[in-house]
């Protein structure tokens, strides 16, 4: 019995020391390996239907899937990052030269506040003008010079991005391929019983989905949107701004509105009437009608999480874990209340030492 329990040891040992090496190896392409695996399972129901319906050999669906894959999810992706950095990098030369005059902005929008407001911003320190025309400045500098340094940053690591990007789609067509497989192979893997762990396999599955599918095409919505408002109001820049929106939307109840409410209340303020009306309008009833039906419907009703959860996991895991973050953080709260759940259910059948 000794020997026994001596050997288990040492095996949980073994896998534990040559686990934590695998994922050792894996971490310089942890974000490949993230998205062919989030993609795989996104992917997955096409990739059933393509067979079900022509009985292709497995190969062949796997590679149509993976091409319909590129086409609407992955190339758009690279097309608008190489227009936002080309626009970033506009809009910093603009401010280095003075052709947009930040600092006249800002003090059209100073002038144009009621003395309540005036007076509060003196009380807190930043009712200065020059002080705070030079931090507008400076924070509108920095982060235009920021998005345009991309420019550099991506070119000096076009090798990385290019490996990167060919491992995730080479991970990606296998995991189409045999991804109930392996999805088999590890849930017989883990010491759970049949149906807690289906339950967990299913909250998985659901909650990545929901949150790509939902989340993404909400960010979408909410970013052309708000782009096209941009646009038509003539606002510099009105791609960047949209990229922008699209990316603050990933946040429940806030979101978008971080960007468009303090545009309005500048139109506002500085006798923009009309505009300011508009954009206030048109954020509230049509940017923000979105988040409202859609996100619930996309996202609430799959992951069955109240947005203040979706909320704060979203914000931890992208403070944790960068962009990735918006799917790592809301999964790990579902399986977090779903392993709660599990334990609660089978309390009295656990004896704890």
């Amino acid at each position: 019995m000794k020997e026994t329990t001596l050997q288990n040891r040492s095996l949980l040992v073994l896998l534990l020391a040559v686990t934590l090496a695998f994922i050792g190896i894996l971490l310089p392409f942890y974000g490949a390996v993230f998205w062919a695996v989030i993609l795989g399972i996104v992917f997955a129901p096409l990739q059933r239907r393509l067979q079900m319906k022509f009985g292709w050999q497995r190969n062949l669906t796997s590679l149509c899937t993976l091409s319909i894959c590129l086409v609407i999810a992955i190339l758009p992706v690279i097309i608008i990052s190489v227009l936002l950095v080309q626009e970033g990098a506009s809009l910093y030369s603009r401010i280095e030269s003075g052709e947009l005059d930040i600092a006249a902005y800002v003090s059209q929008f100073k002038h144009g506040l009621p003395p309540y407001f005036q007076h509060l911003l003196d009380r807190f320190g930043v009712g200065e003008l020059k002080g705070l025309q030079d931090k507008v400045v400076k924070g509108a500098m920095q982060g235009s010079q920021f998005v345009a340094a991309q420019v550099v940053t991506f070119g000096q690591g076009t090798f990385e991005f290019i490996v990167s990007f060919f491992i995730m789609l080479y991970l990606l067509f296998f995991f189409l391929r045999d991804g109930a497989e392996l999805a088999r192979k590890v849930r017989t893997a883990v010491p759970l019983q049949e149906h807690q762990k289906r339950r967990l396999q299913l909250k998985f599955n659901r909650v990545v989905r929901a949150t790509v599918k939902g989340n993404l095409l909400v960010a979408i919505t909410q970013g052309a949107l708000g782009g096209l408002i941009f646009w038509f109001l003539d606002i510099p820049s009105a791609l960047l701004w949209a990229v922008l929106m699209a990316f603050l939307s990933l946040l429940p109840a806030v979101g978008a509105g971080i960007v468009w409410a303090p545009v309005a209340v500048y139109f506002l303020l500085s006798g923009s009437i009309w505009q300011g009306v508009v954009l206030g309008l048109f954020g509230v009833f049509v940017i923000g009608l979105v988040d409202n039906v859609l996100r619930p419907i996309l996202v609430g009703k799959d992951t069955k999480m109240p947005d203040y959860m979706i909320l704060i996991s979203t914000l931890g895991g992208m403070a944790v874990f960068g962009l990735n973050g918006f799917v790592i953080g809301p999964l790990i709260a579902a399986l977090f209340l779903s392993s709660w759940a599990i334990f609660v259910e089978t309390k009295p059948r656990v004896q704890l030492p």
